[in-house]
């Protein structure tokens, strides 16, 4: 493990994604997390049960943490709580609009009695506006924030396969952490960060947004085709595989139609000058396309494309990326074995990180209750 954060301590009643993605990236960084679940645990756990009876996301998410097992509304749990925080350096919480607060757990007063301490809340919409009360999932907040009207095809839309709105929130309160952090370093004092799914993910949707606010362009849903440049999209290779192609420039739009296409003339045609040209006409270009790319099979184009040096993207299934050459790898214990994951996607010196196991749950209840017992 990098060892940065050693020292830091953080505290975090969390549940489902964004929050323990959040505070497992604090765990990688060598921060000492201690997970507060509910008596029947944090319900990722039972999201599936793949990974060698494990949740595939709780193994993912819940690497190098401590688990210890509260009832909040029992008093005595409650003041262990308060013990944790008192000396915490950091701490999260993902509960439902309001919850935290009717526990006794609001940030302000935590941090009246720990001066030190950064609260981190993630909410759905946010601490203000007329949606802060409304609870929050994923895919809701897809719909919500216009991703799903860009994303999907000319059928209809259609949901990110992964827990973008989730894991966009935990990258930005990971992020906001490790700002105030820094801050305090120099300040002494800690401060709140809030975050929200709608106001990570409306972020990432800023260019379609400005495209619409001050241009009046609606990006269409484009499948795998990008909206806006031409050629950039995938087509079906004489083996059935796809492959994606992106053309950024004029130079390699020349290059393309000369080496893989093997017709130069068609980069002069007035149908295809420029990329906007290009977009408007994207239906004859396809058909060029499609012509040359589905009388070979996927790999003899790829080869071509690598020689006229245009950017390219196997459309890979699941079992492609399971044994892409590409792939790095770290292990992690869990309770029921080790498991192999792919490597997040920074490493420090060229030297693949090592993570502490997942814990089971409550795993850690006994020694963290005698540690933060009542003096």
């Amino acid at each position: 493990m990098q060892r940065d954060l050693e020292g830091i301590l953080v505290v975090s009643v969390e549940q489902a994604v964004a929050a323990p993605y959040a505070s497992s990236r604090l765990a990688d960084a060598g921060a000492r997390v201690i997970k507060i679940e509910r008596p029947e645990g944090d319900f990722a756990r039972g999201y599936d049960d793949l990974v060698h009876g494990e949740s595939a996301y709780f193994v993912w998410l819940n690497r190098g943490k401590e688990s210890v097992c509260l009832d909040l509304k029992n008093k005595s749990d409650a003041d262990l709580l308060s013990r944790m925080t008192a000396k915490a350096d950091v701490f999260i919480q993902n509960l439902a609009p309001g919850v935290i607060e009717r526990m006794g757990f609001a940030p302000d007063k935590l941090r009246e009695a720990n001066k030190r301490l950064i609260t981190c809340s993630i909410s759905g919409y946010g601490d203000e506006g007329p949606y802060r009360d409304l609870k929050a999932y994923d895919l809701l907040v897809q719909a919500e924030s216009g991703l799903s009207s860009i994303t999907g095809n000319e059928h209809g839309a259609a949901r990110v396969g992964v827990s973008v709105c989730d894991i966009a929130a935990g990258m930005t309160a990971f992020q906001g952490i490790l700002q105030s952090l820094f801050a305090r370093q120099r300040s002494g004092v800690g401060r709140h960060v809030s975050v929200s799914l709608y106001h990570a993910l409306s972020d990432w949707m800023n260019v379609p947004y400005l495209q619409f606010a001050y241009g009046g362009k609606v990006p269409p849903r484009a499948g795998l085709n990008h909206p806006t440049i031409a050629p950039y999209g995938a087509y079906v290779c004489g083996d059935g595989k796809s492959v994606l192609i992106s053309i950024q420039n004029e130079r390699e739009w020349v290059s393309l139609c000369s080496e893989v296409l093997d017709d130069e003339k068609i980069a002069t045609d007035v149908r295809f000058s420029g990329n906007t040209k290009r977009v408007e006409n994207r239906p004859a270009l396809d058909a060029i396309i499609n012509k040359v790319f589905s009388s070979a099979p996927r790999e003899a184009i790829v080869e071509k494309l690598e020689r006229a040096r245009v950017a390219y993207g196997r459309v890979s299934t699941l079992e492609d990326v399971a044994r892409h050459p590409q792939n790095r790898y770290v292990e992690v214990d869990t309770p029921s074995g080790p498991v192999r994951c792919l490597a997040p996607g920074m490493i420090f010196d060229r030297t693949l990180p090592r993570f502490g196991p997942v814990p089971a749950l409550g795993e850690q209840s006994a020694v963290l209750r005698a540690e933060f017992a009542a003096e």
